[in-house]
């Protein structure tokens, strides 16, 4: 190898960071019937440790962001915009800073056990306030890992081992399996979190960004096991799993290719510029190109990027997002569960899955869109379903969707991809008109 980077410091980072990174993302552990990795393990260390307690760190994250950004906006202090990562916590626009004030309002109502029903209920803001507190956990024990997988080179070396495949199929660069496995391994919001953190640091344009999080950040198999289990099909997991992974793979190569995802500006982050290079450019082989992108990328690694890259992804997560997704998801939830607004509008995907041959057509027509805001709400629909037929193409169809409002479209409408909530309906009903006839057809062969 005669790359200049290529030294037995860099080959350290790059082997060891890049190792401890794939460990903790993307190594599955046996757990139960199922499998873990080790930083779903650490959420859950986390969620046990706290306990109770957790919900009261959610009201203080919460009132600290939104108050934060009240005294921001009104006084625009230069001590707040002045300071990187209070500008990230604290400034914000008029329409964030009301969804801001709403999480606020919705959390003390359900930690202190005060108003309306129809915004604490279970089904509503109970619902989303576990969620947020779940999603503390996680960024607690993603945000200063993360590096390890980004920032020490094995997203170049996969990058330009697997561009020849991801690029031609999915039009994105080859990197983008690393966002891939680790949702598939991991959790969904994570790998958004992921790559929202990849598009502001270059390595991603805008267009491929909202494409790999809209196509990629697929539930992992825990999840898919969890909702078999509750659909009451587990025995059938095998070919209820196997039926997710053709489908999705499918409808990536094809939203590839169709708007809005193929009309995105192909440019990159304004700020940073383009910053990668996967193109096959050495005459010493490619395995030993993509060793010298590696050593080159973690060529620049450092405690202090830990450190830093870390308090950025914490800083920006706790104090602006997860108020904002508190509030929007309980809005979500409250028009599906006190409204029949998915029942009218579902009515011609009724239409189109009687069309299909799929039984109980009307009956499971809502579950098919009020995924849309929360990816178990239409498990929980199809409960009184008798066809084992119908359920498992609904279980299939909701894993497939990806885009849902509690977990990842208040991630996604809150970074800087153009892509906001009437692009994001368009892409999950372009997921699911056609995943519906896919997944009918393999649920006619395999039962």
């Amino acid at each position: 190898m005669k790359g200049k980077s290529v030294n037995t410091k860099n080959l350290l980072k790059f082997i060891l960071g890049s190792a401890f990174g794939v460990l903790m993302f993307m190594v599955p552990i046996p757990q139960g019937e199922s499998f873990t990795t080790l930083l779903e393990f650490c959420k859950n260390f986390l969620k046990t440790l706290f306990g109770g307690s957790l919900i009261y760190f959610l009201v203080a994250f919460v009132l600290i962001g939104t108050l934060g950004s009240v005294y921001d906006y009104f006084c625009k202090p230069e001590w707040i915009r002045k300071n990187h990562f209070l500008t990230k916590a604290f400034v914000t626009t008029p329409f964030y800073l009301v969804s801001k004030v709403v999480g606020a309002v919705v959390v003390c109502m359900c930690a202190f056990g005060f108003g309306p029903e129809f915004i604490t209920s279970i089904d509503t803001g109970a619902t989303m306030v576990d969620l947020c507190c779940t999603l503390i956990c996680i960024v607690l024990s993603f945000s200063f890992m993360l590096p390890f997988l980004t920032d020490c080179g094995i997203m170049e070396f996969l990058g330009v081992i697997t561009r020849p495949v991801v690029r031609p199929l999915f039009k994105v660069p080859g990197r983008a399996s690393v966002d891939l496995i680790a949702s598939w391994f991991g959790a969904s919001n994570a790998a958004v979190i992921l790559t929202r953190e990849q598009y502001m640091k270059g390595f991603y344009t805008k267009r491929e960004a909202g494409y790999i999080m809209t196509n990629f950040s697929l539930v992992s198999i825990p999840f898919c096991l969890l909702i078999a289990d509750t659909i009451g099909i587990a025995n059938l997991f095998p070919a209820f799993y196997l039926c997710i992974c053709l489908v999705g793979i499918v409808l990536a190569i094809i939203i590839a290719r169709i708007p809005p995802i193929c009309k995105l500006p192909d440019t990159y982050q304004e700020k940073v510029g383009k910053q990668i290079n996967e193109d096959y450019e050495s005459e010493d082989g490619l395995f030993n190109y993509a060793v010298e992108l590696g050593c080159k990328r973690a060529e620049n690694f450092t405690v202090m990027t830990v450190l830093k890259g870390g308090l950025e992804v914490v800083v920006g997560m706790l104090f602006d997002l997860i108020p904002i997704v508190l509030s929007w998801g309980t809005v979500a939830l409250i028009i599906a569960t006190y409204t029949p607004f998915f029942d009218w509008i579902s009515y011609p995907m009724g239409l189109y899955m009687q069309l299909l041959g799929v039984e109980e057509a009307f009956a499971v027509a809502p579950a098919t869109l009020v995924g849309f805001t929360d990816m178990f709400i239409p498990a929980l629909l199809i409960g009184g379903v008798e066809s084992v037929k119908t359920k498992f193409i609904i279980g299939v169809l909701s894993l497939v969707q990806i885009i849902y409002l509690t977990e990842v479209g208040a991630i996604i409408i809150k970074s800087e991809i153009p892509l906001k909530l009437g692009k994001l309906f368009i892409l999950f009903l372009e997921r699911t008109i056609i995943a519906i006839p896919l997944i009918v057809l393999f649920a006619n062969l395999v039962l």
